[in-house]
């Protein structure tokens, strides 16, 4: 990677063109393969708008959801490969792209050193050298694409006879990843699907090749070191490599949220740093192993980068992430946001983005995947889901059918967030004899359900005029609490400028630091999940809230050994460090007892 920080997913619509904004520019970005009826309007819009032919993939048609995938993504490979051409033979002059793709670099790149010496260059014949070497070394930022592991509904044919395991969700949006012409990298998040990983096998790009290179790899996102190693080593017996762990915060992050047992992200990242070479090792020997038994040969260990995202803020946090932790890259989703040149935010929730307050951005149990979920309070598809409850209609329509996986009340499964299920739902609740306050609390969480196969598409649809007058307009949006500190519309320039500490978005915002954010978020949690088993007890539960209480306890400690080496952001002295982390822990302590 020419940059030290990559633009992860961004729901299902709202990076899925991300690649064709940036990576000619040297950025990496993720795109979605989740959404393929939304995947296949854009597919058409980029077509055309490129200048090509579009010819549609119907519904009706073999594998369409496989074909409809790989022909967009094939679709974005040939822009960018374009675009990137047509950025090289630019001039290297002061307004043209060219030129910005070398000052978006950080100032640490030999690539932007070398960018430097050439404007110095005094005699023409050797700047025009300078010049030429400096367009050989350019390379463009990988188009990665990103599938939910547990998003995996079985499907049937046209005739309602069911499809092989092969055709389920996630099996074919792999299926039309490694079709592609595309040389780049899987990200595989939300946990392990033993179907998914071992259908990885079929596919010889994800293979080393005679050259020992892999033209496809796979990243997991991951939360902690122990579900990283164990899905890592299922990958590695079947002579498939881990090339990245992208480890994500458990609840500073963007999208479903994961609580990781009370585990915080600075031990988390402190582990992978002092036992990466133990499992490096470890891994190489179990995956030499696998290929010899496919015929396989390979001399060497491939590389296993780590990478961490979810709630930094600050170039500080970005550098320092970095230099202690050795990662090799961070990720930045959620200010992108407030990046129209680069995602795809209607103008509507693009404008109350920048005037929300950190009250606006919850984690809920709006997903009907049952994990925990980063909602906007003020997103139309929230308001639009309290104003049907208000008129007796909770639910949504199901449409697409992402998200089926209840089979309570019905044979075939059908969404938690859907129509059916709350009305079959709430009367199941209302007949138990409950009191009125056990009534609404229940019904409360049926209704909470958000329906996010739609909802986390409508932006991009309406800001590429792609969405029928007669079609949902509610939009769900899903960014990170980080969001709350960044409060104007910028441009890519301004954004990466922030990251490398060019300049300074949050200048005068009184913020603390990612690792403190991220300890509240927790605690904040721990105290909801305290309240509900009050209310209900489960001795399962309590057992667990007092390991989740020390793990907490046991991050505090550490942050305070680590505060020293914090110094330097302003506004986060040490002193002041160690004074939120004593406050934090005397309250929690007397919460606890």
């Amino acid at each position: 990677m020419l940059h030290t920080f990559h633009i992860p997913v961004l729901g299902l619509g709202y990076s899925v063109d991300t690649p064709i904004k940036v990576s000619h520019f040297g950025i990496s970005s993720v795109a979605s393969i989740v959404d393929d009826e939304m995947i296949e309007k854009m597919r058409m819009h980029h077509t055309l708008e490129s200048g090509e032919t579009y010819i549609p993939i119907r519904n009706r048609e073999p594998d369409f959801r496989s074909r409809r995938i790989t022909a967009y993504l094939d679709l974005m490979d040939r822009i960018v490969n374009k675009n990137f051409e047509l950025l090289k033979k630019q001039p290297f002059t002061e307004a043209s792209d060219l030129t910005r793709y070398f000052r978006l670099l950080p100032e640490a790149s030999q690539l932007k050193q070398k960018y430097l010496r050439m404007l110095a260059a005094e005699p023409p014949e050797e700047k025009a050298l300078m010049e030429t070497d400096l367009r050989w070394e350019m390379r463009k930022g990988a188009i990665d694409v990103n599938i939910m592991s547990k998003v995996d509904k079985l499907n049937k044919d046209v005739y309602g006879q069911d499809l092989g395991d092969e055709f389920s969700d996630a099996s074919a949006a792999l299926r039309g990843f490694a079709k592609s012409t595309l040389n780049s990298s899987l990200v595989l998040s939300a946990g392990m699907n033993p179907r998914l990983y071992n259908y990885l096998e079929n596919f010889k790009d994800f293979y080393p090749d005679k050259n020992e290179r892999l033209k496809k790899k796979i990243i997991l996102k991951v939360s902690d070191f122990r579900s990283a190693f164990i899905q890592a080593k299922y990958l590695a017996k079947k002579g498939i490599w881990v090339s990245e762990f992208r480890i994500e915060s458990g609840l500073n992050c963007g999208g479903h949220a994961f609580a990781t047992d009370g585990y915080l992200l600075g031990p988390i990242l402190e582990e992978f740093k002092t036992k990466k070479q133990e499992m490096l090792e470890e891994l190489f020997g179990l995956y030499q192993n696998a290929l010899n038994a496919k015929s396989i040969a390979i001399s060497k260990m491939p590389t296993l980068g780590i990478t961490v995202q979810g709630g930094i803020g600050t170039s500080e946090e970005h550098q320092f992430l970095i230099d202690y932790y050795h990662v090799d890259a961070t990720g930045w989703g959620s200010p992108f946001l407030l990046v129209p040149e680069v995602t795809n935010v209607d103008d509507q929730t693009l404008k109350d983005l920048t005037e929300a307050g950190s009250s606006d951005y919850y984690v809920s149990n709006s997903s009907p995947l049952g994990v925990l979920f980063n909602n906007f309070r003020r997103s139309t598809a929230e308001k639009q889901r309290l104003e049907r409850i208000a008129k007796g209609q909770p639910g949504s329509p199901c449409k697409k059918k992402y998200l089926v996986s209840n089979t309570e009340f019905t044979a075939e499964p059908i969404c938690t967030a859907s129509r059916e299920y709350q009305n079959l739902k709430i009367k199941q609740i209302e007949s138990l004899g409950l009191t009125p306050e056990q009534c609404e609390r229940q019904v409360n969480a049926v209704t909470e359900k958000l329906c996010l196969c739609e909802g986390l598409s409508t932006a991009t649809l309406i800001k590429h005029r792609l969405l029928r007058p007669n079609e949902n307009h509610a939009v769900s949006i899903c960014p990170g609490p980080n969001l709350a500190w960044f409060s104007k519309v910028y441009s890519l320039g301004e954004m990466v400028d922030h990251i490398y500490g060019r300049v300074d978005l949050l200048a005068g915002v009184a913020r603390p630091n990612m690792f403190i954010n991220e300890l509240n978020l927790y605690v904040e949690h721990y105290r909801k999940a305290m309240t509900e088993n009050a209310i209900s007890f489960s001795e399962k539960k309590d057992k667990y809230l007092v390991k989740f209480r020390d793990q907490l306890l046991a991050g505090i400690r550490y942050y305070k050994e680590l505060a020293p080496k914090l110094m330097g952001e302003a506004g986060n002295s040490q002193k002041n460090l160690l004074i939120q982390l004593e406050t934090i822990e005397n309250g929690l302590v007397s919460f606890a007892s």
